[in-house]
């Protein structure tokens, strides 16, 4: 069976302020979405599954599905604050989203196969796809072995100012032990630093790897999100602005023992709008790469 691709796209209203603002990079107005599922095609992935607000479902469906339907199988599930385990409500007060991995929860209803979880508007590459696809296709039939694509951090730097990155570290056979989140990551005087908890600079190798929030699972993963995410409302019912992420969902079960991550290199660069003034060169790479026979100039 084919793995399935799923794309954490919730916040995208939120974010570019509505569907009618999702930007169109490429030269036929292709978003950096379609790139990815491009990819994931030619990579070997069988379905699409896309977690989206059910409030813009009609313009999702007519502008964004209705692309792929002679492509690909493409399903749509919701994410809305009050998805909640039995016995739980939304707390008095509570706006924001739940996180990534309660997003990727949505998705068991519709995959019972090995699957990606993706964020929709991250430019993961080509290499990343073809990497992450081969190894999911090994995953069927197993449990608790999952992995995650390890972007190497200099080349998920922006131009126009510091990034926030999940730093890794492996055992000696390239099994993720931590994930942490560093923020104000950048390049300066040709070193890759950010400052550590006690305002300390740390510089960080050119290849040391980061999560970009490129995921491969098993269905069983949706169980111990279930399970882990009650814990987690009981943890945080004063704090109207937690999130449930993915990393930390995955750090709970290595620490546990329960499951192991691989961490896959890639060549991929990573890139993507994160300044406003990120925008023009992210167009300017995609020409780029059609120029270099990596994406034809139409993609759909």
């Amino acid at each position: 069976m084919k793995p399935t691709l799923l794309i954490l796209a919730a916040g995208m209203g939120s974010r570019y302020g509505g569907m009618k603002q999702l930007d169109g990079l490429g030269p036929n107005g292709e978003t950096i979405m379609d790139y990815s599922i491009f990819d994931a095609i030619r990579a070997g992935f069988g379905k699409v599954v896309f977690v989206i607000r059910k409030d813009f479902e009609q313009d999702f469906r007519e502008k964004i599905v209705s692309k792929y339907a002679n492509h690909i199988p493409v399903e749509v599930v919701f994410q809305s604050l009050d998805k909640l385990p039995v016995g739980f409500s939304v707390p008095e007060g509570r706006a924001k989203p739940w996180g990534t991995n309660h997003a990727l929860m949505m998705g068991a209803t519709a995959i019972h196969e090995p699957f990606a979880a993706i964020n929709a508007d991250d430019f993961y590459g080509r290499d990343s796809f073809a990497v992450l696809g081969k190894y999911l296709a090994d995953m069927e039939g197993k449990h608790n072995d999952y992995c995650m694509v390890g972007f190497r951090v200099g080349n998920t730097l922006s131009e126009s100012g510091s990034v926030a990155r999940g730093v890794c570290e492996t055992n000696a056979d390239g099994y993720l032990t931590t994930v942490v989140e560093r923020t104000a990551i950048e390049r300066i005087n040709g070193e890759i630093v950010f400052k550590d908890e006690t305002d300390t600079t740390v510089v960080l190798e050119e290849n040391t790897p980061v999560s970009m929030n490129m995921w491969g699972f098993t269905p069983e993963y949706f169980d111990y999100s279930d399970s882990y995410f009650a814990d987690f409302l009981r943890d945080n019912q004063t704090n109207l602005k937690a999130e449930f992420y993915i990393p930390l969902m995955v750090n709970k079960l290595i620490t546990d023992g329960t499951a192991r991550v691989k961490v896959l290199d890639t060549t991929s660069k990573w890139f993507g709008v994160t300044y406003a003034a990120d925008r023009p060169g992210v167009v300017a790479k995609i020409h780029e790469l059609i120029a270099a026979g990596e994406y034809p100039d139409k993609l759909f």
